[in-house]
């Protein structure tokens, strides 16, 4: 797998680096954890055309070790600040899809001067009454032990995504595969399965501290994060503009690459 490794606070986190031009962190989701889908992630892929994309593994994702030590996401918060200062960087452009988007969003709200602009896809991280985050860790495990139906059609548009059939497929696949995907479902229950499920209920009231230029991606057919959450974003992020992909699912970043690319590097050219 491309990349390298940092260390940050005696523990190595796994690094992808590509393209140049003004730099760009790139927080992952489900979909996306380096080395799932390629060795740079193809929507990474298509911003690096413009932009140096700097995507940071989460911890127990991908080459990135586990971190006993963090036990909430004020916690994760930190990790990330010293990823940053491991890195030598200052201001840059944040983007971040589901639970990265999360962490995007926090960080963002909590060091708004250091972000030069922010892109939510299908972020979690609100709570919004009446319209709760599905539950992913309910289907996480296969039924009957073979099938991931409900999962893909959770992350997917549709139970038959090819894309989704490609990274989760039934079954029991390759190890290494495996262990990426394990990682990112460990990573997901340390911050976000204990209650509050995937959100953080001060997040909403907090997010007013950002006053930069935001953007709001969703997926048509998200049946992870409704679409609710992508109004509660916009509205709380100054009136964010909000991009609906169509025939797509939670994860766009893989499902709709080029439209979500066309949307983020638009977005960034202004900003």
């Amino acid at each position: 797998m491309s990349g390298r490794a940092i260390e940050v606070d005696g523990n190595q986190v796994w690094i992808i680096e590509e393209g140049n031009g003004g730099p760009v962190i790139y927080l992952h989701g489900f979909a996306d954890v380096p080395g799932l889908a390629g060795d740079v992630p193809p929507l990474q892929m298509e911003l690096a055309k413009d932009f140096q994309i700097i995507a940071p593994a989460h911890p127990a994702c991908s080459k990135s070790d586990e971190r006993e030590d963090l036990d909430n996401m004020e916690d994760l918060v930190f990790h990330y600040l010293d990823v940053f200062e491991a890195l030598d960087l200052d201001t840059f452009h944040l983007v971040g899809s589901c639970l990265g988007g999360w962490v995007a969003a926090e960080i963002a709200s909590r060091y708004p001067e250091r972000i030069r602009s922010l892109s939510l896809i299908g972020a979690t991280g609100l709570f919004v009454k009446g319209h709760p985050v599905a539950d992913i860790f309910w289907v996480a495990q296969p039924e009957d032990g073979l099938y991931y139906n409900d999962l893909r059609n959770i992350l997917f548009s549709s139970k038959d995504s090819e894309i989704g059939n490609e990274l989760f497929p039934d079954g029991r696949g390759e190890l290494d595969r495996e262990l990426l995907r394990y990682g990112m479902f460990r990573f997901a229950s340390r911050f976000g399965f204990s209650p509050p499920y995937l959100h953080n209920r001060k997040l909403r009231s907090r997010l007013r501290r950002y006053k930069g230029p935001a953007l709001v991606i969703w997926g048509e057919n998200d049946h992870l994060v409704p679409r609710e959450h992508a109004t509660a974003y916009s509205d709380e992020l100054n009136n964010a503009p909000i991009e609906i992909i169509s025939e797509s699912g939670h994860s766009v970043q893989v499902e709709a690459v080029a439209d979500a690319a066309a949307l983020i590097l638009k977005f960034l050219s202004k900003n």
